[in-house]
């Protein structure tokens, strides 16, 4: 990505000519593509709203898929520099970003269970892990040592003796009570995704959670570390 001078003029985002890979954070001045920022649009209200989906009507900004920058945008009051008009971002704008990306996750791991690509139970992932069906592995952040080491161990194993570039990501995210208040019954202690569209379409999620939280790329591929919250 390209870094812009400090002082260089914020852009409308629907212009987008200073860039042939996407737009430009308005926080650090990098560009890239829509797929590593988050859109931004002024609301009828006048507060700052994000657009995850990237539809919302009207003029929008960018900042890079990071909590940090989110929350230096507001202290800076860089949105209304951005989107040219007199617009409220609210103090906890990093934190109700975050859950939205949350209730985006949990509704598309919804989806994955409905289309049959989503198991739960430490000995159904760890069968998943070892037969290659796993497009990742999820673990409550609560969850036992014990029971999420023996699933690393799995995901050791079906990397080596497949010759894999990587691990089978694992991803520790929410609490047992987070889950129980997004999915009801459907909360898990291990879980894991399979292949499928919906599947791909968790881990696409899971991942944009995570670099939000702990900023820069994520490190799902590097093993269950416990993510900050």
């Amino acid at each position: 990505m390209t870094a812009h001078e400090p002082d260089a003029p914020l852009e409308d985002d629907d212009l987008a000519g200073y860039d042939v890979n996407g737009r430009m954070c308005i926080v650090t001045r990098e560009s890239g593509s829509p797929e590593e920022l988050i859109r931004f649009v002024a609301a009828p209200d006048g507060t700052v709203v994000a657009d995850l989906k990237r539809e919302l009507p009207g003029r929008g900004c960018w900042v890079k898929i990071d909590r940090s920058l989110v929350d230096r945008a507001v202290a800076k009051k860089l949105f209304a520099r951005a989107l040219k008009t007199d617009v409220k971002a609210a103090d906890d704008l990093g934190a109700s970003v975050d859950r939205l990306l949350a209730a985006q996750l949990m509704q598309m791991m919804n989806m994955a269970r409905k289309a049959g690509q989503f198991v739960s139970g430490s000995s159904k992932v760890d069968a998943a892990v070892r037969s290659g069906a796993a497009l990742a592995v999820f673990h409550a952040t609560g969850a036992a040592d014990d029971g999420v080491r023996k699933i690393d161990q799995a995901r050791k194993a079906w990397h080596l003796g497949m010759e894999t570039e990587e691990e089978i990501p694992s991803f520790r995210l929410f609490s047992e009570s987070e889950m129980e208040g997004l999915m009801g019954q459907n909360a898990f202690i291990h879980a894991a995704v399979l292949a499928g569209q919906a599947g791909e379409g968790v881990v696409k999620r899971a991942k944009m959670l995570e670099q939000y939280r702990i900023g820069g790329q994520s490190r799902a591929a590097g093993g269950a570390g416990r993510q900050k919250q």
